[in-house]
């Protein structure tokens, strides 16, 4: 993955009910075309202080500027990690952008039209030190309406059943700091996403000045249009080159 110096190290950030194989329906072949170095971050799905810590130790290794790029809950999380001095842009494919003090849930519950609520099931789990919590998943006949209506279905039953739960706190954990007041920022709106409402997605990208790219897409764009992801990659490097 040799690269000029001039181009960034692109950092993926996957959200949640899906692990990293999301970015390799043909970003990550995109990327490694166009000459990028990248680092696909496994994404706890723990808590908000959680899974930025994990982000800012992946930062840590990386030498030079980095482009933070999420999908779904992975918006939250670089919001909060992307005040490394390093993070020179944020990329949000169908992710919301909370501000200090709000939850991933305040963006979906602010306007009216979100199904994600009534789409999951909550599953209740037990750590060894006994302290319990909440793990919640899409209701499998819910995934396809919810998440990947545009995708075919070999694809979306492999989607249904490699999900990853998320913890519940993760999505009411507010955040502390917001990277996009202080950073350019790209926000990838999907047009046809019930998760997030369009009202919200306006609202999210008005308050941080982002450039916006309209898509219709479901919510799963880094499968359905990763193209149009790499593409926004390099609009944003070549934005924050030196």
């Amino acid at each position: 993955m040799a690269i000029g110096s001039a181009k960034p190290t692109i950092v993926l950030v996957h959200g949640a009910v899906e692990d990293s194989s999301l970015w390799t329906h043909g970003v990550i072949q995109g990327l490694q075309r166009d000459g990028y170095s990248f680092k696909v971050f496994s994404n706890p799905l723990r808590g908000v202080a959680h899974d930025v810590a994990y982000l800012r130790s992946l930062l840590d290794t990386i030498e030079g500027p980095v482009l933070l790029v999420s999908h779904a809950y992975g918006g939250a999380v670089i919001s909060q990690a992307g005040d490394d001095p390093k993070v020179k842009g944020l990329i949000y494919a169908g992710s919301p952008m909370p501000a200090a003090g709000e939850s991933t849930n305040d963006c979906l519950e602010r306007f009216p039209g979100g199904d994600f609520a009534t789409s999951v099931d909550l599953i209740p789990y037990i750590l060894p030190d006994g302290t319990s919590g909440t793990n919640l998943v899409v209701k499998a006949d819910k995934y396809g309406y919810l998440l990947a209506a545009d995708m075919p279905e070999d694809k979306l039953a492999l989607m249904i059943a490699t999900q990853r739960p998320i913890s519940l706190a993760a999505l009411n954990e507010k955040r502390t700091s917001a990277a996009w007041t202080s950073k350019p920022s790209w926000q990838i709106r999907p047009l046809l996403d019930p998760v997030i409402p369009q009202a919200e997605f306006k609202f999210e990208a008005d308050r941080a000045h982002s450039q916006v790219i309209e898509l219709r897409s479901s919510h799963a764009i880094p499968v359905t249009f990763p193209d149009v992801v790499v593409d926004v990659i390099g609009q944003a490097a070549r934005a924050v080159a030196p």
